[in-house]
């Protein structure tokens, strides 16, 4: 049977604006991915790493154009990691759940996937935006806020963030912008303010500023991880943030899974902004976690029909993509 693959961009709007250290965002740009053998269709979503260069456009035409072997072993080696393989990888999967007709987890081997205490993005702002938006997510049944931060006036925005939500659990991402600053030292001011992890304090490449670094909290990297391939210089940090379209799909994502955890870092597990197309497969790899941060369709002013579903802060992973029937 022929497998045809077609790739195709979509925009979503974002529910306000998200807002980084980098800048904001007001919509999001995903690649779509479809594999059919003429009977059967697979599905899967990539969101373009954009602060590697990556665009939608660029990943569907990547898709487009593949003309390797339909096999996700040996997408590792002909296909480069990044949203584009992210996408087609995550259909390849979904494809063969459906021709087997058995569940995604059950054809990759693992427990019946249970629902998530996810964190819920408190989008960089002045202190008093950031308290308003935590009490919000407070109200919707959050127990764990992720908060973005820039490296100035961290303190007051985590402080006045904790005022507004005094019960909840802190993460905080810094998203590369502690630039020149003393980590240990800003570490111990947060952990004060009752947070529990910081996510990529450094820029990527610079790793070497972490050692001998003693921080009261886990250095969680994100940019700085992307495959197992990268494992090796993380030494310094206690945590990797694996994300589907930094590793490639859902296949390379299990291995890291499985390999940072033999090497004894903790596990975090995010994602871009996307649809549920694109969150469910990273609700398999996120069973198990340390952190679970898959928001990015919660942060949509829409999502697709059928989309995972909240209920009391829990994201119940559904059956959007292959995850159940």
């Amino acid at each position: 049977m022929t497998r045809m693959i077609l790739a195709t961009v979509e925009r979503w709007p974002v529910a306000g604006s998200f807002i980084i250290s980098r800048g904001a965002k007001t919509v999001v740009d995903v690649v779509v991915c479809t594999v059919t053998d003429g009977e059967d269709v697979g599905r899967g979503e990539g969101t373009a790493i954009y602060y590697e260069g990556e665009t939608a456009e660029g990943c569907a035409a990547a898709i487009n154009a593949y003309d390797g072997p339909l096999d996700r072993q040996a997408l590792l080696e002909t296909m480069p990691r990044g949203a584009a393989r992210n996408a087609l990888d995550c259909a390849l999967w979904d494809l063969e759940a459906r021709q087997a007709g058995i569940p995604v987890w059950q054809l990759a081997g693992l427990a019946v996937p249970a629902p998530l205490a996810t964190a819920f993005t408190i989008s960089l702002g002045d202190p008093e935006k950031m308290e308003a938006d935590a009490r919000a997510a407070v109200a919707r049944g959050f127990g764990l806020l992720k908060c973005k931060l820039t490296g100035e006036g961290d303190h007051a925005r985590i402080a006045a963030v904790r005022a507004g939500a005094p019960g909840v659990r802190l993460i905080v991402d810094a998203n590369e912008s502690w630039h020149g600053r003393d980590i240990a030292v800003e570490a111990a001011a947060l952990a004060a303010l009752g947070v529990e992890m910081i996510e990529q304090p450094i820029i990527h490449g610079q790793e070497d500023r972490l050692a001998g670094v003693r921080a009261p909290l886990p250095l969680c990297a994100d940019e700085s991880c992307h495959t197992r391939a990268d494992l090796d210089k993380l030494g310094d940090f206690d945590a990797v943030n694996i994300k589907l379209d930094k590793a490639g799909g859902l296949t390379e994502a299990l291995a890291l899974t499985q390999e940072a955890r033999r090497r004894g870092f903790r596990i975090m597990v995010g994602c871009m902004l996307g649809t549920s197309l694109g969150i469910a497969p990273a609700a398999l790899v996120a069973q198990g976690a340390d952190w679970v941060d898959l928001d990015g369709a919660l942060l949509l002013a829409q999502d697709r029909d059928g989309g995972l579903v909240l209920r009391d802060g829990l994201l119940d992973p559904g059956s959007l993509w292959g995850l159940g029937r």
